[in-house]
């Protein structure tokens, strides 16, 4: 529970503050908006990390070098806790928006942060506000600005058997419309910080893995018609190679 009450109150000084630091970043995006892109990076990096710090957090991460470092990609994670966008935006390269569900637009504070680092925010139930959601996010890529979305389109809960979700075939044509770049991710273990047993934070270990990038743009017709199957069966096997380097440990 102390870790709990400690991170809560960092949160809620973090967005006190953020209502001082908002007039700044305006400021400063007049000037240069790369400049806000990287001054908003490192102040969202810096608070992830205490949060982490703050929840007992630990994570071992291998791949890493399969991230470009020189173009914008696509991100795509597996989803088991909330924890899982603060653990990964904290290794982005470069400015990153994830794309989130719209009902996160109800907090005022912590959106505003979302929108200025280039997050989206997607109605799934509104087909047309969807649609405008990955073109947004397609047009980003090309701008130079990587996005991130979990495919499973919700958290997978702890116990149901599946190792992941069916993957939504839209969250994919957010790459073929920008020819870029997929860099899948596979996480595990996430779910142990605090989905496993709400209401409390506990220590717990993550382990992230960054799949080698599949590129879109050099895919046929065929190919990219099943590449919601291609990304999610090379996940599934890095997430069950995991299991089994659990079980021989």
């Amino acid at each position: 529970m102390i870790r709990l009450i400690i991170t809560l109150i960092f949160v809620v000084l973090f967005l006190l503050v953020s209502l001082i630091l908002q007039p700044l970043m305006l400021l400063i995006g007049l000037f240069s908006r790369r400049a806000r892109d990287v001054v908003s990076l490192a102040i969202v990096n810096w608070a992830f990390r205490v949060v982490l710090f703050c929840a007992g957090t630990k994570a071992t991460v291998s791949g890493e070098e399969n991230v470009p470092k020189d173009e914008a990609v696509l991100y795509i994670l597996n989803h088991n806790s909330y924890f899982d966008i603060l653990l990964t935006y904290i290794r982005v390269p470069r400015p990153t928006g994830y794309v989130a569900k719209k009902e996160m637009l109800r907090f005022f504070t912590l959106t505003w942060w979302m929108k200025l680092l280039h997050c989206e925010f997607l109605d799934r139930k509104d087909l047309r506000a969807g649609m405008k959601t990955i073109n947004d996010s397609a047009e980003k890529i090309k701008n130079g600005i990587s996005m991130a979305i979990f495919p499973e389109g919700t958290r997978r809960r702890k116990e149901e058997e599946q190792l992941m979700l069916p993957f939504h075939g839209g969250s994919f044509k957010i790459a073929e419309k920008s020819d870029c770049k997929i860099v899948p991710v596979v996480l595990r273990g996430s779910s142990a910080i605090f989905e496993d047993h709400i209401p409390l934070l506990k220590k717990a270990h993550v382990d992230i893995q960054y799949l080698p990038p599949i590129d879109v743009g050099a895919m046929d017709r065929e190919q990219r018609r099943d590449l919601p199957d291609i990304v999610r069966e090379r996940m599934l096997e890095a997430y069950e190679a995991m299991i089994a380097a659990e079980s021989e440990a």
